[in-house]
């Protein structure tokens, strides 16, 4: 089954199997459905909620110049990537924008590269400033600012959860990107609803 493989990937053991396979029962609950979408990706395409649909993915909030949280949150989005090679044809790692004005898809490319995110795993999505609150903040319920001028770039304010959507783009979970054990606990749940066809 796919827990094998993200099990293998994290090096849990059989008995930790078990005891998490106890508490697999319950699924994990609806938290909201997350409207229509269509923004653009770091390669100039269109990418959107068509392009994710029978996907499970998880949503990340940044920008490019951010010299604060933005860095550890991609890093821990990269050991995310490194932990789902065995559910990568169901999963996806998606990167919202904050600073999208700034943030073009030649800018997102290199970040991108920077952070060696891989292309068919993982997306960095940027588009008018109203489309993007439209989905970060009404359809993913996280906090974002209004940019400021490029003079206070620093101060741009945005939530910091991960949020994980399943293919019919249900929210079942946040997870606070600081968490220890964050990295575990999603691709565990990621894993569960792809194992269970998003039940």
């Amino acid at each position: 089954p796919l827990f094998w493989l993200v099990l293998a990937a994290l090096g849990l053991s059989v008995p930790l199997w078990n005891q998490l396979r106890g508490s697999l029962a319950p699924p994990l609950p609806i938290l909201g459905e997350l409207p229509a979408f269509a923004l653009t990706a770091e390669d100039g395409r269109p990418f959107g909620s068509t392009e994710l649909k029978g996907l499970v993915w998880m949503g990340g909030f940044i920008f490019s110049r951010c010299p604060t949280i933005c860095p550890a949150v991609t890093a821990t989005m990269g050991k995310i990537q490194d932990g789902a090679r065995g559910i990568d044809k169901a999963f996806r790692l998606v990167s919202f924008s904050v600073d999208p004005s700034y943030d073009t898809p030649v800018v997102l490319r290199q970040y991108a590269q920077k952070h060696r995110a891989s292309p068919h795993m993982w997306k960095f999505l940027t588009g008018p400033l109203d489309a993007m609150k439209a989905t970060v903040v009404e359809g993913l319920k996280i906090a974002m600012g209004e940019p400021p001028g490029d003079q206070d770039f620093a101060s741009i304010f945005h939530g910091t959860h991960f949020v994980l959507v399943d293919g019919k783009s249900r929210i079942r979970g946040y997870y606070a990107s600081t968490d220890n054990d964050v990295v575990e606990r999603v691709l565990h749940d990621a894993a569960m609803l792809i194992e269970r066809g998003d039940d």
